[in-house]
Formats: C-alpha cells, sequence, structure tokens
C-alpha cells in the first residue's frame, strides 16, 4: 500500500509538475480579452500573484487569490483573472477603491478544464502586470454543448 502511494506521487511529479509550469502560447481570444483590459500597455510579468493550486480535482468551484502585495490598495486601479479555454476569457474584473483594506480579492472560479489561469492587476500609473499559472483539472466545469 505504501509503496502504491509512492509510485503514484511519484507519477504526479513526473508527469503533471512540469506540464503546470510550462507556458503555454495564447490563443487569439485569450490575447484579445488581455489587450483590451490593459487598453494598450504592455502586460509585463510580475508585481501580482496569483495563489490558486496547480492541480484541481474538481472544476465546479477553485478558490483562487490575487494580491499585489507591494503596492497599496489606492496604486492598484483592477484585478482580473483571465482563463484560456472557459467559454468567456474573462472571469471576473475588481475595481478597487481608494478605501480597500489592501490590493487583494480572494474568490472561487469554475474551469472548463486544464489550461492557464491568468491574473492581471492594472496599477495606478497604467502599468498592467500578469502572472500566469497551468492548471490540471481532472473533472471539468462549465463546457458549453454537447
Amino acid at each position: 500500500m505504501i509503496r502504491r502511494r509512492e509510485l503514484a506521487g511519484a507519477a504526479v511529479v513526473v508527469l503533471v509538475l512540469p506540464a503546470a509550469r510550462a507556458t503555454p502560447a495564447l490563443d487569439a481570444a485569450l490575447a484579445a480579452a488581455l489587450a483590451s483590459f490593459c487598453a494598450g500597455a504592455p502586460l509585463r510579468e510580475g508585481r501580482v500573484t496569483l495563489d490558486i493550486a496547480p492541480l484541481v480535482e474538481n472544476g465546479n468551484t477553485v478558490p483562487v487569490t490575487v494580491a499585489v502585495p507591494d503596492a497599496g490598495p489606492a496604486q492598484v486601479r483592477r484585478l482580473a483573472l483571465f482563463t484560456q479555454r472557459n467559454p468567456q476569457p474573462e472571469v471576473a474584473v475588481f475595481t478597487l477603491g481608494p478605501l480597500a483594506g489592501r490590493a487583494a480579492v480572494a474568490t472561487r472560479m469554475r474551469l472548463a478544464t486544464s489550461q492557464p489561469v491568468v491574473a492581471v492587476a492594472e496599477l495606478a500609473d497604467g502599468t498592467c502586470w500578469q502572472q500566469r499559472v497551468q492548471v490540471v483539472v481532472t473533472l471539468a466545469a462549465c463546457v458549453e454543448g454537447a
């Protein structure tokens, strides 16, 4: 029994984690949604943190947190979540005001299948920052059509 668990754990490390770390190319719909959100500003890596599990059992409700830890709420205009394979690439947009306690949001989202999830932060100076995480989903949710 212990040997089986060790073999299953090794399989996850060998097969799933490299796929989760790979940064896949963006499809056209996701690229257009990101460009629309950033309004022409270049999308840079860093500053925003996306906390989501790289391997989820069920795509119906996936906990996710987006934050800009080194910025105050007055420095962050909006936080957003995007996905590549959901029916709509723009999952959620959160507008923060100066009275927000911190530049962070926590929510749950649905994932249609294994795909990259992108968190974007638009700062008050007009710059946009992103972090991508490849999420592997074992049971899909929100799939259109039959």
